[in-house]
């Protein structure tokens, strides 16, 4: 089969023809249908050697959607056939976090040295996926894979940043969304479809922040010396109650810190390397700095739920695997709005 794996750090992937998997004992073997190519990948490509817990080489891919093509002794279940989400962070499944459905925080990772399916162990950018546990699988039902694909990461990480803030996001409230890419543009459907909160969306791209206005924005402000100042005004002069970073640069956490009001919340969710200096005067008061990591499989299930209602849907762009070099250099261009998905199999 054919499979985009990264083999040296800080050196381009390539598309190599290598074995299909065969399942052992409790593992599932899908059929890729879709697999989201996330600006996350192109971070792990230009990553040091040495700075992660896993080397090369492995499969690219984390945000992944398929068929069930084949299942290992004791897989109960699933069958062949079935259309099955993949949910991405994969832990020990015994610690306490794991328990609770929350494997992206699994309290092992340390020992596992591998982070999921394209993070250390093979992805889905490529024919088919190896999953080492039924558990990790979310039935798909009528959703189709090359769409919902962009669930499992796109929409499920905004997703938990969000939930965090509901009790704030009151009539009258404000949201602002920095980056209306893969997941900025998810963030701005599920924000309008949970919370009252007006949304002002940020990015330097116009058609970017004209998706973000066909998806939910009720204010767009381009990226720059008076961003904050636009910012400020879209909330009324208040500021806002979540400003959510789905960029995580210095310039982004900056603006974030400005245009956050007093015991709002500024969570950080991108991974562009920024840092943001804290001290009494750098943020205003009771403002609450985080980070998110992805979301738990219980709330990838009610991310579903929306898709099921019509509630959310990723604007995908599909493309064959044998495109997924130039899909990954569109997205350094930044070229894609919404989520390129690589269907290996039309």
């Amino acid at each position: 089969m054919r499979a985009f794996q990264l083999t040296a750090w800080q050196q381009p992937p390539e598309l190599r023809d290598v074995p299909v998997p065969e399942p052992r004992a409790g593992e599932v073997l899908v059929k890729v249908g879709g697999a989201g190519a996330c600006h996350s990948d192109l971070h792990l490509m230009e990553w040091p050697a040495g700075q992660l817990p896993f080397d090369p080489p492995f499969t690219l891919g984390h945000e992944n959607a398929g068929w069930v093509e084949q299942v290992g002794d004791g897989v109960r279940n699933v069958a062949s056939g079935d259309p099955v989400l993949v949910y991405g962070p994969w832990g020990c499944g015994h610690c306490h976090a794991c328990r609770r459905s929350f494997e992206n925080y699994c309290e092992r990772a340390a020992d596992l040295r591998v982070m999921g399916g394209g993070l250390g162990l093979d992805g889905g950018m490529a024919d088919y996926l190896l999953v080492p546990a039924e558990r990790l699988l979310l039935p798909l039902g009528e959703l189709d894979p090359r769409d919902a694909a962009p669930l499992s990461d796109a929409a499920l990480t905004p997703y938990h940043a969000i939930k965090r803030s509901l009790p704030k996001l009151i009539p009258g409230s404000h949201a602002v969304v920095i980056g209306a890419g893969g997941l900025g543009h998810m963030a701005i459907q599920l924000l309008a479809t949970l919370a009252p909160a007006r949304i002002v969306a940020v990015d330097r791209d116009p058609s970017k922040l004209s998706l973000a206005t066909e998806v939910g924005a009720e204010a767009t402000v381009q990226a720059g010396d008076e961003a904050a100042a636009q910012v400020r005004e879209a909330t009324r002069g208040r500021g806002a109650e979540l400003v959510l970073d789905l960029v995580g640069s210095d310039d982004t956490l900056a603006l974030g810190a400005q245009v956050a009001r007093t015991e709002g919340d500024l969570t950080l969710v991108g991974i562009a390397g920024g840092t943001f200096p804290v001290s009494f005067f750098s943020q205003p008061y009771e403002c609450a700095i985080a980070t998110t990591y992805w979301g738990s499989a219980n709330e990838l299930l009610e991310v579903l739920e929306l898709a099921r209602a019509g509630r959310i849907r990723a604007h995908v762009e599909r493309y064959p695997l044998d495109r997924v070099a130039e899909v990954y250099d569109k997205l350094r261009r930044g070229e894609v709005d919404g989520r390129a998905v690589v269907c290996p199999h039309g």
